[in-house]
């Protein structure tokens, strides 16, 4: 028993009638000079704009463009930039510091005035925080990384943090800390001061009150004030 290939029609639009219905079922075939050259020529028309007394013009475009040109004026800076932090994080490792036990260094080069990293924990009270000093005293964690938001609120990272509780204090800092509002909530975000290079320390100013029991500073750098507080 012999199969004869289904003799490929054409339509008058120059394409090949598919007796299968599907041109893959049909394999392959080589498509005429002339058959392309019509299909291609109905493609351009189709492809062609109408005239303009036929173009149906929408009034609000201009209205549209307007508002996004507005909105995009009006947002806030903050938002965008937090947003580009997200989506372009900053190559940081955490190592043995001179300054004190561990720090964070940068894997490579930041300009100046870009945002390195946030500072994550947990949002909690004045009350809370108090809390939870002295039962980390307790249970023997000598250090605590918490962080002033504001009047009441504070971030704790010392259990549930990111690579930022790691920054250590110095009195002469390539990096400061600034408290921005993401869509109503506070957040604290680490800003490079000036050019750092690869494998420098990144540091800020940690800014402690003024207290009577004295805790040394180890920055050693040129303006050092001798103590954190």
């Amino acid at each position: 028993t012999s199969f004869s290939t289904p003799k490929k029609k054409k339509r008058d639009d120059g394409m090949r009638e598919h007796l299968t219905g599907c041109a893959r079922s049909e394999g392959y075939y080589k498509i005429d000079k002339k058959d392309k050259l019509k299909y291609l020529n109905n493609s351009r028309a189709f492809a062609e704009e109408p005239p303009a007394d036929t173009q149906v013009r929408n009034p609000r475009v201009p209205e549209q463009r307007r508002l996004l040109s507005s909105f995009t004026g009006s947002c806030d800076s903050d938002l965008l930039k937090f947003n580009q932090l997200k989506f372009r994080k900053k190559k940081l490792k955490f190592c043995k510091s001179h300054i004190h036990d561990w720090g964070l260094f940068a894997m490579e080069p930041i300009a100046a005035d870009e945002m390195v990293i946030e500072y994550v924990g947990q949002n909690i009270r004045q009350v809370i925080a108090d809390m939870r000093e002295k039962r980390y005293e307790d249970e023997g964690i000598g250090s605590s990384y918490m962080f002033r938001v504001d009047h009441d609120t504070i971030i704790d990272a010392t259990k549930c943090g990111n690579f930022a509780r790691f920054i250590n204090h110095s009195c002469n800092p390539n990096c400061y800390a600034k408290v921005i509002t993401v869509e109503s909530q506070k957040k604290i975000v680490i800003y490079s001061k000036q050019h750092i290079n690869v494998n420098e320390e990144i540091t800020y100013d940690y800014k402690f009150p003024i207290e009577d029991v004295k805790i040394p500073c180890l920055c050693g750098s040129e303006n050092c004030r001798g103590t954190l507080n």
